[in-house]
Order: C-alpha cells, then structure tokens, then sequence
C-alpha cells in the first residue's frame, strides 16, 4: 500500500510540471503588465506565442506517425523538464528587460522566453502521457489530478501574492494621491475606479517559485523512472528484470504503427480494435471541442464574463475553475466510465454551461443580474461546473485511448493541442481585432 501512495504522489508532482509555468505566468499577468511597454496587448500576443509553439508536439507527433521508435520518449522528457528549468530560471532576472525594435522598447527577453516555456509545456502533452502507459492505468487519473494542481497551486501562490486585490475608491481621491494640479470638474469627480495593492512580495520571487516547481517535476521523474518500489507498479512487473521486459515491449509496440490489428475479429485496426472508425473519430472530436472551449476560447473571456459582477466575482470564477479540474480527476479514481453515450451527455452540458458564459461575455458590460447577489453566485457556480463536467470528459477519453495503447495517447496529446489551437485562432480576431466583447467594470458603475 505505501509503494501504491508513493507512486501516486510522484504521479502527481510529475503531472504538476506539465503547464505550470504558463497557468502560472497567466495569473501573474496584473502584476506584469504595467511594468511592461506592451501593456494589456501583451495577453495578445502570449495567445499567439502559446499556439507557435505547438511546433514541438507537431514534431513529436510526425516521429511517432512516420518514424516510430526513433525518439527516445524518456530522453525527450528529461530534455523539455530541464529546459524548462532554464527558462523559468532566466524569466525570473530577464522578464521585464526591454530591447528597442524599429524605434520602439519591446520586451524581446520575455517574449522569447515565454516562447521557449510554452514549447516545453505543449510538448508535455504528447510526452507525459504516453510515458504513463509505463504505469497501471489507475496512476494515469492521478497524473491528471496532477495536471490539474498545475493551475491551481500557481493561482494559488498568486492569490497569497495578492495579484489583482483591489478597492473602488472615488476617482477624486486617486487623482489628489497623485499630486497633480486639479481643477473643479476633477476635485468634484463622484465615480468609482479600482485601485489595485500593491503586491506581497515580487513577480521575481514568483517566477522562483515556479523554477522550484519544475525542479519537482524532474525529480519525480528521476524517481518515476529508478525507484524500485515505482517498478512493481508497472502492468506485469514485480521485479527488476521484469521492468526491463516491459521496456522492451513498450518499444516494441511503439515500433507499430497505431493502426495495427490486435484481435482476431477487431471492429477496426485502431489500436486494439475495440472500436469502429466512427466511434474513434467521435472520441477524437470530443476531445478536440472540450478542449478547445476548456483551454483558450472560455478562458479568453472569463474576464469579459464576469468582471462586471465585480473583482470578488472574477477572483473566485478563476480559482474555483482551478480547484474544479483536480476535483473532477480525484473522483474519477473512484467512479470511472468508459460509456461514450455518458461522454456525449457530460460534453452538452458542459457546451451548454459554457454558451451561458459566452452570452454573458457578450453582454458585458451589463450581462444579467448585474447588480444582484445571485448573478455573482451563478456565474462563479457556471465556471466551476463548466471546467467540472468538461474535465471528467477528459479523463474519460484519456482512459478509453489508454487502452488503446501508447500511440493512442500520443494522438491524444496532439488533438487536445490541436483543439487548443483552433480555440485560440477562432477567439483571437473576436476579442482583440473586431472588439466584439467589451471590458466590465469591475466596481459596477456601467450599469446603475
């Protein structure tokens, strides 16, 4: 039993690596911006930078299809987790280090360095998973809750921090703060504006911190990968030898292409041919479209959604859909489904928790019940239940393409960064070339 806990919490920490460093550097965005030249452009251009950056599963995912067995999987692993210990390193002394372009200052170091996190972190898509095939299928849903505390633990410390605390305090008040010369209209200015606290402690020791977390992940690894009580946790293992039998046959497998008979009778040649072609190109678009909406297009108008219900609002729609993903993946170590009806159910309530999220973004900045106690607690309560249903989807699918086998999960990987990618294309000209939504207030002025 105590080789079984410690297993799982390796598992865990292993999974916290995965994007920690890029939910981290969201959540840090109040603190950085205003000391940045780009401003509040700069969320923008890190959208743009992110989905670049799926150049590296791209290349994984071509190995895995047209050269299998080339990559070493485990060598891939150690080489991302470290460089991802590097750049978070460098981004806690370069990130608000400026060079001038064409003219202008740019924040060339932590653009740059942004763009090296995020090749680590979509690449762990494609990696991470499929390394846990090495594992019981049960350590895969406990990687998962891992992956989940990966924006949670930040958000978090980011809280602790205090990003984003702030009061509504008369305008009148902040401009005699700045001792400036007044004149009558502005000495008698009546409205509210937030006013923002400055921080516990600095976006340097913040990024530190992150730097510490990735050092976690590549010690969890060391031991996922040497420590003779996570061995007789592989499938058929209960020694040594046994480890390195079941190594080879990994590699083996991997030197197979996914679509490869396994059966006598399959009912396709998708990995063990337990499912037709429809039902695996149905598992594959669910995993796109939850992904799409979990990862970019709803979080890149949580702001828009529920700023104007107020400051409080927002902070608890974004960390009760933090703590909403772990909790969905803990449960699933004690109820797991593998029925795809179930899966097509959970994902049309998750889609239509998730259209009343996007009807009130695009009613900001006065979307329903405003300015009533219940529009705040609806809108936290949409949040938390939209990542809620959407990641248990997840974990079922990862489940499902578990035992399918390891390029399964390679695919997995490559759909859900690929899902990612075209939620962020299609929000991307809405939000910031179109203005189709526009900011709330967040001390609730608009719409008195």
């Amino acid at each position: 039993m105590a080789t079984s806990i410690l297993t799982h919490v390796l598992a865990v920490l292993f999974g916290m690596g995965s994007w920690v460093t890029i939910c981290g550097l969201w959540v840090e965005l109040p603190l950085i911006v205003p000391q940045v030249p780009e401003g509040w452009y700069l969320p923008s251009y890190l959208s743009v930078i992110v989905q670049m950056a799926n150049i590296g599963p791209l290349f994984v995912t071509i190995m895995h299809r047209f050269r299998p067995g080339t990559l070493n999987e485990t060598a891939v692993i150690y080489f991302i987790v470290g460089f991802g210990i590097l750049a978070s390193l460098f981004l806690a002394f370069f990130w608000s280090e400026t060079i001038v372009v064409l003219g202008l200052e740019r924040s060339v170091p932590l653009l740059l360095l942004v763009f090296f996190v995020s090749i680590v972190d979509c690449t762990s898509s494609v990696t991470f998973l499929p390394f846990m095939t090495q594992l019981k299928a049960e350590y895969l849903r406990t990687y998962y809750i891992g992956e989940g505390l990966s924006g949670l633990v930040p958000a978090l410390v980011a809280m602790v921090q205090g990003v984003g605390v702030m009061e509504c305090v008369n305008a009148s008040q902040i401009l005699r703060s700045n001792k400036t010369h007044l004149n009558k209209s502005e000495i008698d200015a009546n409205y509210l504006v937030p006013h923002y606290q400055p921080a516990n402690f600095s976006v340097e020791a913040y990024f530190f911190f992150l730097t510490a977390m990735m050092v976690v992940c590549l010690v969890a690894f060391l031991l996922l990968n040497y420590h003779p009580a996570v061995a007789r946790e592989r499938p058929n293992n209960s020694n040594e030898s046994g480890d390195h039998t079941s190594r080879w046959k990994n590699k083996k497998s991997e030197q197979k292409p996914m679509m490869r008979s396994q059966k006598a009778k399959p009912r396709s040649r998708f990995g063990t041919g337990t499912y037709t072609w429809i039902q695996v190109v149905y598992i594959y678009i669910i995993l796109a479209w939850v992904n799409a909406l979990t990862n970019t297009g709803l979080p890149s108008v949580q702001s828009y959604s529920c700023l104007p219900y107020g400051n409080q609002a927002y902070h608890w729609s974004a960390t009760m859909a933090n703590v909403a993903n772990p909790i969905a993946c803990f449960i699933t170590m004690f109820y797991t489904q593998r029925s795809l009806v179930l899966m097509g159910v959970l994902t049309s309530i998750g889609s239509l928790i998730g259209v009343y999220i996007m009807g009130m973004a695009v009613l900001s900045p006065c979307p329903l019940l405003v300015n009533d106690t219940s529009g705040t607690v609806i809108i936290v309560l949409a949040w938390f239940f939209f990542i809620f249903v959407l990641s248990y989807v997840k974990v079922i699918v990862a489940v499902i393409l578990r035992d399918e086998g390891h390029s399964a999960l390679v695919w997995c990987g490559a759909v859900v960064q690929l899902g990612s990618m075209l939620g962020a294309v299609t929000m991307f000209p809405l939000v910031n070339i179109y203005d189709f939504f526009i900011s709330g207030d967040p001390c609730n002025t608009n719409c008195l």
